[in-house]
């Protein structure tokens, strides 16, 4: 009995965990649910960009696939076919589709 009376005069711990309890649990699921996946892959995609070199097997954003001829610190040179070459800011670069160096041992 003593300690319900001391809660009951005391509702200022509680007030506030029942306020920004819900608050800050929401903050904590969507850091696990949207923020730290997206943060992962910005990670992934830099490391992908940061190591393409000449030779690697590329597809772009837009879907067109050809071989890096030349590369820059922001631009890539790519070989379409026989005659085609295009270039590209390194950003535009989706997915390696295999590397030069595979090939080559082939």
């Amino acid at each position: 009995m003593f300690l319900a009376a001391e809660a009951a005069a005391d509702p200022g711990l509680q007030g506030y965990l029942v306020t920004y309890g819900p608050l800050v649990l929401m903050f904590v699921v969507l850091y696990f649910l949207l923020i730290r996946p997206q943060q992962k892959r910005q990670k992934t995609r830099g490391m992908m960009l940061g190591n393409l070199k000449k030779g690697d097997k590329v597809v772009t954003i837009g879907g067109l696939h050809g071989t890096i001829l030349e590369i820059t610190d922001d631009t890539i040179i790519l070989r379409v076919n026989d005659v085609t070459k295009l270039t590209f800011d390194r950003s535009a670069i989706n997915a390696v589709s295999s590397t030069g160096a595979l090939e080559e041992k082939k």
